[in-house]
């Protein structure tokens, strides 16, 4: 088998529909896990909104939660490399302790 042969084996076929390509803002994650998963629900607050809605939410296990932590750290890597440090005042704007603890 050549080369460009296995390479196209190995390949994942990926379909992204015209919604999902539009994507959806969040300045908010919620992450709560239990034993068996990750859910990561992802929120826009925007001010002088009575209230905010979930955009998305992810349920991950747990060896996947934690292959996006070691991705979204070498990206965040390279984007600092590329664009300077990313400033984080570690404040977040809102009080994060509103409602009851999610449980999956």
């Amino acid at each position: 088998m050549s080369e460009d042969q296995k390479n196209k084996k190995n390949q994942l076929n990926i379909e992204l529909d015209n919604e999902t390509a539009q994507g959806k803002y969040s300045n908010l994650a919620i992450i709560n896990h239990s034993p068996a998963e990750f859910v990561v629900d992802f929120v826009s607050i925007m001010p002088g909104a009575p209230k905010s809605k979930v955009q998305s939410r992810i349920i991950l296990t747990p060896q996947h939660a934690k292959r996006l932590h070691k991705a979204l750290g070498e990206n965040i890597q390279r984007f600092e490399q590329a664009h300077g440090t990313i400033e984080n005042d570690d404040k977040p704007p809102i009080p994060l302790n509103f409602g009851p603890t999610g449980q999956a």
